[in-house]
């Protein structure tokens, strides 16, 4: 019987040891896509106590409290931070099998050295030993950042944000590489409560009214220039799914006027919006050498109670079952067929998908960027050992492993990196029990570099981060 997360946690073979201590372990971090605040990294923020740091922001978390019997003042309301993390710390045992209890562990001993397996019985000691350590100088921001070799973030920011603190944070001649993501998706949605209110933003940024669509396509890009000037790589679209309605002859316009007047847009001029509109913020990505991240399949959400009183961004999304297939192949030809198509990552939400979205990424490749076109990590409620396992076996099958730019933490806290490390064991011992079972050759050299360019050196390669500091 294996000791619990031993040095070789979720290892089963020599092999896998082998690839992951030797070849994975102490490779450094390109995290692409995440939800880190700017604020906290430019101003290098100290953290009060390990309830910011680590239950703020965390709908993971607050699921798991809800589903445990929680009342919502310990979850997202007014207690104390150490009455929260008492919280939290009664519900960790009750977390068995969900990923959180790996998790929960996991950042306990990589950034804390805290072995014990948390719980209501010693919560205090918990929260009063990792916030004195939050006291101290490496566990700033920054400092939590560089304690797992994080070389780039790249946050996700609205069109109209002033990045800020971006700039701030190239002043200061830091080691990490901070970039932003544009997610325009306010725009998309044309039929969304609060499209107005972002369009008047933009309107307000720009200087000028937008009262058409090629008045908004052309502040949109203008807004595209800025972000590229302050080293954006990426864009990035969270939609239910992509349509494959024909678009031409739509009146774009009137739908925009319709909208302003207070009208509704019909749900086909809704669909015709959203898809025009991505074609056109496309080929702005294909231009300037970006790469375009599509998640797909989230119903977003789901409780108006909790909406209300609390906000969006909760825990109350859940897996959709749209269909994707059709408005995918159609989005991603109608750009290729022009030569438009960026760079592209495709995420689905529903696991029933893997294989539609690891067949469809294998269309759009042209030749000119090794696997310019990819099927991206398990993500959400599939980035636990089970999801990421299909994706990497359904990738194997379908695709080109080798060429995968690997694992995000697509998260809100400075604490989640070591799910880099979790992603890094599970792909090792994959190919280990694959050496084991006869299906791949015991060649530790050939692995072990495979191993490297799916955990650091594909990406490092596919965005490029790293030419900006040349």
């Amino acid at each position: 019987m294996k000791n619990f997360l031993d040095e070789n946690f979720l290892l089963q073979t020599p092999t896998a040891e082998k690839l992951y201590h030797e070849y994975a372990a102490d490779l450094p971090i390109i995290d692409y896509h995440n939800h880190l605040s700017p604020e906290e990294i430019a101003t290098d923020h100290k953290f009060a106590d390990i309830t910011e740091v680590w239950l703020n922001g965390d709908h993971y978390k607050w699921r798991a409290m809800r589903a445990n019997g929680i009342d919502e003042n310990f979850v997202t309301g007014p207690a104390s931070g150490r009455e929260k993390f008492r919280k939290w710390a009664e519900t960790v045992p009750k977390t068995i099998r969900n990923p959180l209890y790996h998790w929960t562990h996991l950042e306990l001993q990589r950034y804390f050295g805290i072995s014990d397996l948390l719980s209501g019985d010693n919560a205090d000691a918990v929260y009063d030993a990792t916030t004195q350590q939050l006291q101290q100088s490496g566990y700033t921001s920054v400092g939590l950042l560089e304690q797992m070799k994080v070389e780039v973030v790249c946050t996700t920011d609205h069109p109209t944000d002033s990045l800020l603190f971006h700039q701030q944070h190239r002043t200061r001649g830091r080691a990490l590489m901070m970039l932003p993501t544009f997610r325009p998706d306010k725009f998309l949605t044309i039929g969304a409560d609060d499209h107005l209110e972002f369009l008047h933003k933009l309107e307000a940024i720009s200087g000028s009214e937008i009262r058409t669509f090629d008045q908004l396509v052309a502040a949109l890009e203008a807004r595209v220039d800025f972000f590229h000037e302050l080293g954006c790589q990426l864009s990035d679209h969270g939609l239910s799914q992509l349509f494959p309605d024909s678009y031409a002859g739509a009146n774009l316009d009137a739908m925009m006027e319709k909208r302003r007047s207070g009208k509704e847009v019909s749900p086909a001029g809704q669909r015709q919006f959203q898809m025009a509109l991505l074609h056109e913020l496309a080929t702005m990505y294909h231009q300037r050498g970006w790469t375009m991240q599509l998640h797909l399949g989230p119903i977003r959400n789901n409780n108006s109670r909790l909406l209300s009183s609390v906000g969006a961004d909760v825990g109350c999304d859940s897996i959709g079952d749209f269909a994707q297939a059709e408005g995918l192949s159609s989005f991603l030809n109608g750009l290729d067929v022009k030569h438009q198509l960026p760079k592209t990552i495709l995420y689905n939400l529903n696991p029933r998908d893997n294989e539609l979205f690891a067949t469809m990424a294998g269309n759009y490749n042209d030749g000119s960027l090794a696997g310019k076109i990819q099927w991206g990590s398990a993500w959400w409620f599939l980035d636990q050992k089970d999801g990421m396992e299909k994706q990497i076996d359904t990738l194997s099958n379908m695709g080109l492993l080798s060429r995968f730019v690997g694992m995000l933490t697509d998260s809100r806290s400075f604490l989640s990196f070591p799910r880099h490390e979790y992603f890094r064991r599970i792909l090792c011992n994959q190919f280990g029990n694959d050496v084991h079972e006869g299906l791949l050759p015991n060649d530790l050299e050939l692995l072990g570099n495979t191993v490297k360019d799916i955990c650091y050196r594909n990406a490092r390669s596919y965005f490029n981060f790293h030419q900006q500091k040349a």
